[in-house]
């Protein structure tokens, strides 16, 4: 079923900003292969949009159901290829760095960061094909790390890195490699993240809770307080069709609530004074040393 913009596959598409991205580039013309990891959520998803978004089951952790995946859109995409890929798939896991468990740091760096390169290396030939871009979306947290947020953040910092690279390394073949950043994005995650940081408080051994809980509390709900006051996903949706269609596109396209101020702190402020600025946003006790235990 050809389309005036040519096929797109975006990754993680089941909610939030992946399933924002996927309506929105089938709204505006491209046959959208959107990839999710259950055929119910699928189901909901092609019936919120045109014929032409077409759900793909498939798990970033999973080589072969990327390679699965891969082979499904190259048999229905011919020899005309993607003109693009949308790497979005992710999540954030909360957390103080003492305390939160190898397995789950693991996990982490798996989906944020393995995966999204296991993805990239499946769909660059169909990429290459079509001359098409690839999009990754990251996230402020690649430039500003937040307190709780140290696993998260390692993996945002490691796509910015892998996204400068292929950026370069692409140049030679005509292939456009852009970051979305978004910041202050009001998701169904943000209700994810207070779950998961009350999850994680009832993981802690009698030391570590007593250590951490109530300022890890205050953290979660300042957070997802601000969150919740964010940009919604369309701004994200139309910062990736800009990077998939704009004829030179941008390297970076910060987006959502705070994004440009929170891009640029951290090469504004000398670091104690923007770790300062995060000890108020986020309700940490500013002395240092005040905690005895």
């Amino acid at each position: 079923m050809p389309t005036p913009r040519g096929s797109v596959v975006v990754t993680g598409a089941s909610s939030g900003i992946g399933r924002a991205c996927a309506l929105h580039l089938d709204g505006t013309g491209f046959r959208v292969f959107a990839t999710v990891r259950k055929a119910g959520v699928g189901a909901a998803l092609a019936a919120a949009a045109s014929p032409n978004l077409v759900p793909v089951l498939m798990d970033v952790t999973d080589e072969a159901s990327v390679a699965a995946a891969a082979r499904s859109v190259t048999t229905a995409v011919g020899a005309a290829g993607i003109a693009g890929l949308v790497n979005n798939a992710g999540y954030g896991l909360p957390g103080p760095i003492e305390l939160v468990a190898p397995a789950d740091l693991r996990r982490q760096l798996e989906v944020n960061v393995v995966g999204q390169v296991v993805v990239t290396q499946a769909f660059l030939p169909l990429v290459r094909t079509a001359k098409g871009r690839i999009v990754n979306i990251g996230s402020v947290g690649g430039k500003i790390t937040i307190p709780f947020g140290g696993a998260l953040c390692a993996s945002k910092y490691a796509i910015e890195a892998i996204t400068d690279a292929l950026r370069m390394e692409l140049h030679p073949w005509g292939i456009h490699v852009v970051l979305v950043a978004p910041a202050g994005i009001a998701t169904p995650a943000v209700d994810a993240l207070q779950r998961d940081g009350e999850a994680a408080i009832a993981t802690y051994p009698p030391d570590g809770r007593r250590r951490y809980e109530a300022i890890f509390r205050t953290f979660l709900q300042r957070a997802v307080a601000k969150e919740k006051k964010g940009s919604p996903p369309a701004v994200v949706a139309r910062a990736v069709l800009t990077a998939l269609t704009a004829r030179t596109p941008k390297a970076r396209y910060p987006v959502g609530a705070d994004a440009t101020p929170l891009t640029w702190l951290p090469w504004l402020l000398p670091p104690r004074w923007l770790d300062r600025l995060r000890f108020k946003m986020f309700g940490l006790p500013p002395r240092f040393g005040e905690r005895a235990d």
